[in-house]
């Protein structure tokens, strides 16, 4: 069964007399559950209850704040299966990564947990005997997190553990497609002990509840992960306050393949990733450059494992992949396939929806793309895979460096040389070699240029959650 739906302010779940929105399970269209919108009144309230509870966390001792996201963590695994469970049937991924999005998150708990105890300052040596000069690090208030539905556990983590492992207190706006996780981690904050008012969860129309919250002047930090578009709006509302910001936005990432790469291996494991979440990922590959003398050997291994993957409804075991989130990112998908196709690209592999009920969406490998096609420009978000051929690497860079997205981007090669010398150049924040090794508990997530300000994950974690304060004392 679908989990009831609600909002959780000031340590109360709340679900009677609201607004309601419909949410459907993409695999079939069907209503599964109500979600309740949060009327003006919710969110003064929200925003009060955050402020106070804010005085007292703020002083709360680091071993504390440790402890109840361990709590929390500890949580999270026992109740896995049920949070997995919701994640299938209002977001749509198959069961097994529903799974490890709900462990990838406990693991992002424990390592703010441990993270949260090594938040130290320092001392200054000062010019004169007599004075004492120290740093020290503060939270910096009130936090206001607004988190996508592709992943729509991992990413409200990220923003909770930082905000309340940093002693802030956060209001947290989920995505309203995908909401079940965002309630189960309201319950597992609220059944570790966390204080009430230190979370408090909204849900709304995304651009008046996003506008209201950033206005407040008891807001002090804005987090945002979604797309460059919303992105950019809502950066310029906060900069209107001088708020500080951590936005995490979209990529259009690019995969440089070389002459001298494992090809088979690169191929399969390309394949597997980019059918991973039915491609709704950040991180995706979504941009293939592929050398010459390597580009038929890499398309055949690469189109022979995409067309072996077994598309379905994520509650059955033998899906590889699941539908998209909604009709509007499926009509997205199509549109992209059917501007390559009007503009003389093959359709090598898919290129059309699967049945006729669900969001599904065959893998779908395009080539031959004239440059002005749609989808090597905007980014898919979607299991479409555009194939390149390239015969200069110096070509090759210019091309994945010339969008303004740069989040991630990767490259398969056996040359160290040609692995150093592609990192250094290219445009991104995040670069993975031979391997996909981005987006763990321990590391920086995080982009340049569109895609984003700052970082979350790593030791950077609470960079943005927190005000540094200088002391001199005679």
């Amino acid at each position: 069964m679908y989990p009831s739906l609600s909002l959780y302010i000031a340590g109360e779940f709340i679900e009677a007399d609201r607004p309601l929105q419909e949410v459907l399970n993409p695999a079939d269209g069907q209503v599964i559950g109500h979600l309740p919108h949060a009327l003006p009144a919710d969110l003064d309230r929200a925003l009060d209850s955050a402020e106070r509870a804010f005085e007292g966390w703020r002083r709360s001792s680091p071993v504390e704040r440790s402890d109840l996201l361990r709590r929390a963590a500890a949580l999270a695994r026992e109740r896995a299966p049920q949070i997995a469970h919701g994640i299938t049937l209002d977001q749509g991924k198959p069961l097994a990564e529903a799974l490890r999005e709900v462990h990838s998150s406990a693991e992002h708990l424990e390592w703010h947990a441990e993270e949260a105890r090594r938040i130290y300052g320092r001392v200054i040596p000062a010019r004169q005997a007599e004075v004492r000069q120290t740093v020290t690090l503060e939270p910096v208030g009130v936090c206001a997190a607004f988190t996508p539905w592709n992943y729509p556990l991992s990413q409200a983590v990220k923003k909770v553990a930082a905000a309340i492992g940093a002693g802030c207190s956060l209001i947290l706006k989920g995505a309203e497609e995908s909401p079940s996780a965002v309630v189960a981690l309201a319950r597992l904050f609220h059944d570790a002990g966390l204080p009430p008012g230190v979370l408090n969860i909204v849900w709304g129309e995304p651009a008046q509840v996003s506008d209201y919250l950033i206005r407040s002047p008891i807001v002090r930090k804005v987090s945002f992960t979604g797309s460059v578009p919303v992105g950019k709006q809502l950066a310029a509302l906060a900069g209107q306050y001088l708020k500080r910001t951590t936005f995490e936005l979209g990529g259009h990432s690019p995969v440089l393949v070389f002459n001298d790469a494992d090809v088979e291996l690169a191929a399969q494991q390309l394949a597997r990733f980019k059918v991973l979440n039915a491609g709704q990922v950040c991180i995706s590959p979504t941009r293939f450059f592929v050398q010459e003398a390597v580009y038929e050997r890499f398309l055949e291994t690469f189109t022979s494992t995409l067309a072996g993957v077994r598309v379905g409804s994520g509650l059955e075991a033998t899906s590889d992949m699941g539908p998209l989130v909604s009709q509007r990112r499926l009509h997205a998908s199509l549109r992209l396939i059917e501007d390559a196709r009007d503009r003389g690209a093959h359709v090598l592999l898919g290129g059309e929806r699967l049945g006729p009920q669900g969001n599904f969406l065959a893998p779908t490998v395009l080539t031959e793309l004239p440059v002005d096609a749609a989808i090597l420009h905007e980014e898919p978000f979607a299991p479409i895979a555009p194939v390149i051929r390239f015969r200069d690497p110096a070509e090759a860079i210019r091309s994945a460096n010339s969008l303004p997205f740069g989040l991630a981007a990767y490259v398969f090669t056996h040359s160290l040389r040609q692995a150093n010398h592609a990192t250094a150049a290219l445009e991104a924040g995040m670069v993975g070699v031979n391997h996909f090794g981005i987006a763990l508990p321990e590391t920086p997530f995080g982009g340049i240029k569109d895609s984003g300000i700052g970082s979350e994950g790593g030791s950077e974690t609470f960079d943005g959650y927190l005000v540094r304060k200088y002391v001199s004392q005679l």
